[in-house]
């Protein structure tokens, strides 16, 4: 049997750790005797470690440490074979200052980097923004792959789209899969499940009645304004698609006309489209950014926007109301994540399962491989 004991860096809410429960239970249903074990985790914000624990009660409480990963010492956790590790997106997301490298949170993924070279697991799996592979950022992503195999890896990295893979959530998202060196395992990237014929839709993931007294689910107030915008808005529209619709001197006389500076986020007071996977959930964001119901005038509650990001219902989340929608946005989404680990377990299992191929991909960078921009636009 297959079983790797898990350590996660920058581990969230546990999007990713539930994304690997369910990879075993997949595989357990299949006959593949392949497992994920948690082992330890840890973060800097206190919520996400507080939902951690409540989630994951197998996992010594020891074993998840609330520090900041720049203080943190890379040899205290327990042994582990395999590793993930989230680094933070702020400054590689499309919505930030894009500052990379020169900002607070990208050189953060150092440390994953270290300590790949420090514990040598067997793999990792490493996830950020799809942003982090545009022409603003190709050299730096370039570095962050060399130092990856440099640490003694056959790296793999590839944008995901995860609406192809089954999600009710149109998010994009590169991650990278590293397999070590010296063994004789070669990853493939799984090939996607669903297209736009039978994409899996927010209505889909949302019309489910929620469990009696489930949790995260508190409504957020509207107001009457928000509320008359939201009736004269179409699914799938933004605010500024319906003024334009609507015509801005009959919104102004009726007092509803919304005006602002500067570009006009497609996301604002937009109304989720029922026939279509959701727009991507967000963590942070001001008046008109939570994500808006189709058929009623409201925002999302974070249980809903959970769901689009297919946490189980069952899966608590800890803080504020705003603490939780940011865990929320954040996260890696688990059946995502999942897709992943499954070919993980199955690559090591030596079990074969269907894989992108030929310009579909980029090719595996390894220590010995120069990588370039043309490599990362490819795929």
């Amino acid at each position: 049997m297959h079983e790797f004991k898990l350590g996660e860096l920058f581990c969230g809410p546990g999007g990713l750790g539930q994304g690997a429960r369910i990879a075993n239970r997949t595989l357990a249903i299949d006959g593949i005797d392949a497992k994920i074990e948690h082992t330890w985790a840890t973060d800097y914000h206190a919520d996400s470690c507080a939902t951690y624990r409540k989630n994951f009660p197998n996992v010594d409480p020891n074993n998840i440490y609330l520090e900041d990963v720049r203080e943190f010492d890379l040899n205290k956790p327990p042994a582990f074979d395999a590793l993930t590790f989230g680094f933070p997106c702020n400054d590689f997301s499309a919505v930030g200052e894009q500052k990379g490298f020169s900002g607070e949170f990208g050189p953060l993924y150092a440390y994953g980097v270290e300590m790949l070279r420090m514990r040598q697991p067997k793999w990792f799996l490493a996830e950020n923004v799809s942003g982090i592979r545009t022409s603003t950022h190709s050299a730096e992503f370039e570095q962050i792959l060399r130092e990856m195999a440099g640490a003694g890896y056959v790296v793999t990295p590839h944008l995901y789209r995860f609406e192809e893979y089954g999600l009710p959530q149109a998010r994009h998202r590169v991650i990278v899969v590293g397999i070590r060196a010296d063994l004789d395992v070669q990853f493939r990237v799984p090939a996607p499940t669903h297209s736009k014929e039978n994409y899996v839709t927010a209505s889909d993931a949302l019309m489910k009645p929620m469990p009696i007294g489930v949790k995260n689910n508190e409504h957020t107030r509207v107001s009457a304004v928000v509320r008359d915008r939201l009736d004269l808005t179409n699914p799938g529209e933004n605010v500024f698609q319906m003024q334009a619709r609507v015509g801005e001197a009959a919104l102004e006389s009726a007092g509803l006309l919304l005006r602002v500076k500067g570009a006009t986020l497609s996301n604002i007071y937009k109304r989720l489209n029922p026939n279509r996977p959701a727009y991507t959930v967000t963590g942070s964001g001001g008046g008109g950014t939570h994500m808006y119901h189709w058929d009623e005038p409201r925002a999302l509650t974070n249980r809903e926007r959970a769901r689009l990001q297919t946490f189980p219902d069952n899966h608590v989340f800890c803080g504020t109301k705003e603490s939780v929608r940011r865990q929320i946005g954040m996260a890696v989404p688990p059946e995502g994540a999942a897709r992943v680990f499954e070919a993980i377990l199955k690559s090591f299992s030596g079990v074969e399962y269907p894989a992108l191929e030929g310009a579909n991909i980029a090719s595996p960078v390894t220590a010995n491989r120069h990588v370039h921009s043309q490599t990362l636009f490819d795929y």
